[in-house]
């Protein structure tokens, strides 16, 4: 399905717009829905040298977008039993005298120094695997775990070594054979492959460029050594949004989308999840992350609600705004396809043993309204945020599995004759007249 005709030329708009005012040599950017695909264009030069000009297969670095990908390689691992995001650093990389939990490096709030130490963005030269490791000895702990959000380029490379470990290969290896295939991300990619585009630093006070070095990232590559097309972030964006099983649950997605440690205390429009970047833009908030390497800048957002995102991508280290460029197109999007409601159709008949527990219940002095919906519902009347409870059958009673109170117990209480006399939920009373407790 393809933008309709106003939204397209809209699209367009901006983005040509942006090419000009943020005088990158090249801008491509993709708008999807879920596994849809919208639009997707390009514009500007991909090798100003050679006059080359960009489309929607031209790879560019992706930079810290590769940061997901690591963080979707360690939640298969903890869902398969492998770790936990409370496990420290130094269960699996023995050598590091450092040992925030894995969960707080994901979130950068493990309080390590932000790069792995050396000046590898002057030498360009990043640590072998080995040198990795025995460098953490001379990084600094900046803060107490927990305790103050700082990024750390260094947290996530240590992420990769412990996928390596854990994968008994490389970094490489499991993104590939864990996520890039299963997915048919066939252009997203550790090194380059052709077509792609040329780094470039835009000269400040002049219209000239000056081709960037190529970095080798080494040993380190799990925290932004990746190359990518629209294309491919944008099924992988969709892939962020709705889960796929081959790869990683829908519910660990949404784990990963939670807040972690915010990053905007003042306004709360930045924060971050489980190796996710978390954005809101007045009422609606987004997940996926930026990127930038030498002569590359990139962004990719998605709203989990109507599953539409964009992703934007540049050959400029400086000047350009891909994550806002990205943040325009996908908010135009979502403001021209608004959500249309699903066709209502009758359900299968309501369990005997639900039945009693239908309709409103009191408790705290407020009404809980319980629904059957294909499963067992419970919403807050007059709530506005997480008021929807999903239970399931557990023994005699039912344990919420989603939205408010998740994980909590509802237990019916029988009288004599079998009927329901009342019910607890979390252990706060439900009774069928208005009561608090």
């Amino acid at each position: 399905m393809s933008a309709p005709d106003a939204l397209r030329e809209e699209l367009v708009r901006r983005l040509r717009a942006a090419q000009a005012e943020q005088r990158a040599p090249s801008i491509s950017a993709v708008v999807f829905r879920g596994d849809e695909l919208l639009w997707q264009d390009a514009v500007g030069l991909a090798d100003v040298e050679a006059a080359t000009v960009a489309s929607p297969e031209t790879q560019y670095r992706i930079g810290s977008i590769t940061k997901t990908f690591t963080a979707v390689c360690v939640m298969q691992l903890r869902d398969a039993g492998e770790l936990s995001l409370d496990d420290p650093l130094d269960r699996f990389i023995p050598e590091s005298p450092h040992a925030p939990t894995l969960g707080r490096m994901l979130a950068h709030s493990s309080g390590l120094q932000r790069e792995p130490p050396g000046e590898i963005w002057e030498s360009m030269q990043a640590p072998s695997r080995e040198e990795l490791v025995a460098g953490t000895a001379d990084a600094e702990q900046l803060f107490r775990p927990g305790s103050w959000w700082h990024y750390s380029n260094l947290a996530f490379a240590l992420l990769g070594e412990v996928v390596a470990r854990k994968t008994g290969g490389t970094w490489e290896e499991a993104l590939r054979d864990r996520v890039l295939e299963p997915l048919g991300l066939a252009r997203t990619t550790p090194a380059v492959e052709q077509p792609a585009a040329r780094g470039y630093f835009v000269e400040p006070y002049s219209d000239t460029v000056t081709l960037e070095p190529d970095p080798d990232l080494g040993g380190s590559g799990a925290l932004g050594k990746l190359w990518s097309t629209t294309g491919d972030l944008a099924r992988w964006g969709g892939f962020l949004a709705t889960g796929d099983d081959r790869v990683l649950a829908a519910s660990t997605l949404e784990e990963m989308s939670h807040v972690r440690a915010m990053v905007d205390h003042e306004r709360w429009t930045l924060a971050w999840g489980t190796g996710l970047e978390l954005y809101r833009q007045g009422e609606l908030a987004f997940i996926g992350h930026g990127g930038a390497m030498p002569g590359h800048l990139a962004g990719l957002v998605v709203n989990r609600g109507s599953k539409i995102g964009a992703a934007v991508l540049m050959n400029t280290s400086a000047g350009g705004r891909p994550e806002a460029l990205a943040l325009e197109l996908a908010g135009a999007a979502m403001a021209a396809l608004p959500a249309t409601a699903e066709e209502w159709r009758p359900g299968e008949a309501v369990p005997g043993e639900v039945l009693p527990l239908l309709g409103r219940w009191w408790t705290e002095g407020e009404e809980l309204v319980f629904s059957w919906r294909g499963r067992l519902e419970a919403r807050l009347v007059g709530a506005t945020v997480r008021d929807l409870s999903v239970f399931a059958p557990e023994g005699g009673g039912y344990r919420c599995v989603e939205g408010r109170e998740r994980g909590e117990l509802l237990r019916v209480v029988r009288d004599g004759n079998g009927e329901v006399e009342k019910m607890y939920f979390a252990t706060y009373p439900l009774r069928r007249e208005p009561s608090t407790f």
